[in-house]
């Protein structure tokens, strides 16, 4: 079985997950440790849990969601996986970083790209979906739990609202139908952590998002 264990880090309070299985491996998405202090917290865990961590993930690569993808390369020495298109995206980071307040340790490049129906597995058989789901950035991809029902969604839905589509590469109308055919389409007690705020359901969603509430499916 599936664990779960949410961190927030930095300034955009993005978070960031581990799971893990019986096994004690484990995989990591969306790295935002960005303190010392952040890092520390983050390899605490895995040491005092007996981690072994065996991917790094992606879901998109603005700057707050990769953060901390060179102190686990270089901590961990793990394969990258993230969706093609946003190596444009990671590439850029450098450029912007100092216009934001951060001084960017440079993320290694992905070994590895995903897309829609691609499948990771780690541990005793555990096994996560990826979904295509753009909108928020170009390749922003979910990762899905068909079998313990839940969503990591990136940016790309929250409680009660949605990723932003005023950046770069975002566009409203395909976010929305990623939200309509990807994930409104899943379970509605299935879970969705989110790349902000605390977890929801999709059935919460579907109910009460303001941004949902005129959906086809």
């Amino acid at each position: 079985m599936i664990q779960i264990k949410q961190f927030t880090f930095n300034a955009y309070q993005e978070n960031t997950y581990i799971l893990y299985d019986q096994t004690n491996e484990a995989l990591i998405i969306d790295p935002g440790c960005y303190t010392a202090a952040e890092q520390k917290t983050l390899k605490t865990f895995i040491s005092q849990n007996e981690l072994k961590v065996v991917w790094l993930l992606n879901t998109h690569c603005h700057i707050d969601h990769v953060l901390g993808n060179r102190f686990v390369v270089d901590t961990y020495g793990v394969p990258f996986a993230a969706h093609k298109t946003e190596l444009e995206y990671l590439k850029e980071v450098p450029n912007y970083a100092p216009m934001m307040g951060f001084r960017y340790d440079e993320s290694p490049m992905p070994t590895h790209f995903l897309d829609h129906n691609d499948v990771i597995t780690f541990g005793n058989e555990s096994r996560l979906e990826v979904l295509f789901t753009p909108g928020h950035s170009a390749g922003s991809i979910s990762f899905y739990s068909k079998k313990q029902g839940f969503l990591v969604s990136g940016d790309v839905l929250f409680a009660g609202s949605i990723g932003r589509t005023d950046l770069p590469g975002a566009n409203y109308e395909t976010l929305m139908d990623s939200i309509r055919t990807k994930i409104l389409t899943l379970p509605s007690q299935t879970v969705v952590y989110s790349g902000h705020y605390e977890p929801t359901t999709v059935g919460q969603e579907r109910q009460t998002n303001p941004y949902l509430q005129n959906v086809n499916l």
